[in-house]
This record gives C-alpha cells, structure tokens and sequence, in this order.
C-alpha cells in the first residue's frame, strides 16, 4: 500500500457489516469512511473525496442507485455495489447507472476485498499494452485515443469514461481485429474468473456503455464489434495515425 494510503468509503444501512468492513479494510491498509444512508452518503463523498465507494443498493433516504445516479454526474470514482436482490435485471441495473460491479449479499468479505484492490488496481496504474505506441496518442477516424492520460476524446470534445471503461477500452484496442472472449475480459480487467454465466454480464453491460458513448449509433457498431459465439473485437485498425 502507498503511503498515502487510498480511502474507501463503505455505504450500508447495517451496522454490522459497516463495522465488519471498516475493521477489516483498515487491516489491511485503508482509510475508511462510512455512511448508514444515501444522502449521508453523498454529503461524505463531497467532503473526503474517496478512492472507491462500496455501495449497497438498499438503503432508507435515497437508494443506491440514486446515488450511483447523483456521483456519475459529477465523478467517475469506482463504484462496487453490494445487493441481495435476487432477480439479475436489478443487479444489472447498478452497472448500466454507472456501477464498476457488484458483489450478491451475503458475500465473504475476502471476496469484496479481492475485488476493491483489483478496480484499484486497474483505474490508478495506467498500463500500455502490445499494439498501442510507445507516445500513448491514439487517433481513429473521429476518436483521439490519450493511454497516459486516460482520456478519450470524440471530435474533439472530450467523452468521461470511467477507469473500468478505459481499461476495457484499451485492452480491445490492443489487438484490434482480434476477438476476446467474455470471460477473458473478466479476467484481463476485472481481475476474476467468472463463476456462473451471469458474471459476465458486467461485461456486457461495460460494452454497452463504451457504444453509447463512442459510437455514432451504438444499436449498429462501427468500432466495437459483437463476435459470434465468442464476445467482442474493436475494429480492425487501418487508418491509425499517431
């Protein structure tokens, strides 16, 4: 751990699994904050700036998804959301707000804690990959590509893209043309092997939000591209320019 140690910020009505996470999290070498319902929750974030926001969806005040809703539109901190709801369509609706995952209450706190180091992991450390040069200055048609910087840009105006939609974004791009299956990109980002087919859907979900924002009509992709029985490619690049 840095010294300057990374702050999460753990959102849940019950106090038995804020002090169990705050206990543990500290442990192992984080500053942690907490808040027992949405709206305290979002007066926090605004005053501690953490690094990640551990977020359960059901919640007296304002529910997980308002302030999934409410911190999308004015940061792009990572997003874990814990929910007991059974049905998949409600998990999944975390991810299309703007969620990084989700983890299903109950849950080992080994596992939350696995999946809070990789989101970190992935969003702070900038990490070139084969097939992207060296300048890190990609240019596609009307997209400009900054790998250092972690910045896209859409004819010239820049498009806010979480650090989960960057990293899926440039693992597509390094091997442009190439198809990746579903649950290598699980593994490649999001750093675990999907267990059950449902796992995948983050991934889905993630493409579905990179087409909305980068395509010029994401329900007939031009760059990011559906494989058949396999899962997806980013175009194959001709025309990049440096």
């Amino acid at each position: 751990m840095d010294s300057q140690k990374e702050k999460i910020l753990i959102v849940d009505d019950e106090t038995s699994i804020r002090r169990i996470l705050e206990t543990r999290l500290s442990m192992i070498g984080y500053e942690v904050v907490s808040a027992c319902d949405g709206e305290e929750a979002l007066t926090i974030f605004r005053k501690e700036y953490p690094s990640l926001v551990v977020l359960d969806v059901m919640m007296p005040k304002l529910d997980g998804y308002g302030v999934c809703q409410e911190l999308r539109k004015e940061s792009d901190v990572p997003i874990i959301m814990l929910t007991a709801l059974g049905d998949v369509s409600d998990r999944i609706t975390g991810l299309e707000l703007g969620a990084d995952d989700y983890v299903v209450k109950p849950f080992s706190p080994k596992e939350l804690e696995a999946r809070i180091r990789s989101v970190l992991r992935r969003v702070d450390k900038a990490q070139t990959c084969n097939g992207i040069p060296s300048s890190g200055i990609i240019n596609i048609g009307f997209l400009k590509i900054d790998v250092n910087r972690r910045q896209v840009y859409k004819d010239n105006t820049r498009v806010r893209l979480t650090g989960m939609e960057f990293s899926l974004l440039e693992l597509l791009i390094s091997k442009a043309g190439e198809p990746f299956s579903r649950g290598s990109i699980l593994q490649e980002v999001w750093g675990y092997t999907p267990e059950r087919h449902v796992d995948t859907r983050v991934v889905d979900v993630h493409i579905s939000r990179l087409r909305a924002k980068l395509e010029d009509d994401p329900g007939n992709p031009d760059l990011i591209l559906t494989a058949r029985g396999t899962g997806y490619l980013f175009q194959r690049i001709t025309d990049i320019s440096i």
